[in-house]
């Protein structure tokens, strides 16, 4: 199975997109998969379900971290290539799906109950948020090579 399919798979079961992109490519910068969990659970539904940065972004950009982030205060170099790779992820994932906010993409503010009723009736995040995750996975093998 391949880590797109695997982060799709950890989607299906339950965890959130954040949750699903984290745990997958976490893994080959020594994340635990436990810990993925814990740490990108608070991110899904666009962060916290407030309809903000959608949460296979926010996924991403944990990993983004864990392979380039400054671990010395001094090292600007890893820092700038940080928001470099964070910035070449948002431009690529805008150019496929025409933001990076979870209410524009879904349509409905997750951050409302009416917002969070019709996502739900809809059935909006089994149809269309798989998508976000495949795209999300896929930029960010890219951007990892």
């Amino acid at each position: 199975m391949s880590k797109v399919e695997d982060a799709l798979k950890l989607f299906d079961e339950g965890f959130s997109c954040s949750q699903a992109i984290c745990a997958v490519y976490g893994k080959q910068f020594g994340l635990e998969r436990e810990t993925a969990f814990k740490i990108a659970g608070a991110f899904g539904g666009g962060m916290g379900r407030m309809g903000e940065t959608c949460g296979a972004v926010t996924g991403a950009f944990m990993v983004i971290g864990l392979k380039y982030g400054m671990t010395d205060v001094n090292d600007k170099d890893a820092k700038e290539r940080t928001i470099e790779a964070v910035n070449e992820f948002v431009n690529k994932f805008n150019e496929r799906n025409g933001s990076i906010v979870c209410k524009k993409l879904l349509g409905y503010d997750l951050s409302t109950p009416e917002g969070r009723k019709e996502v739900s009736e809809k059935g909006l995040t089994k149809k269309i948020c798989p998508q976000f995750i495949k795209d999300a996975a896929e930029i960010l093998e890219q951007i990892l090579e």
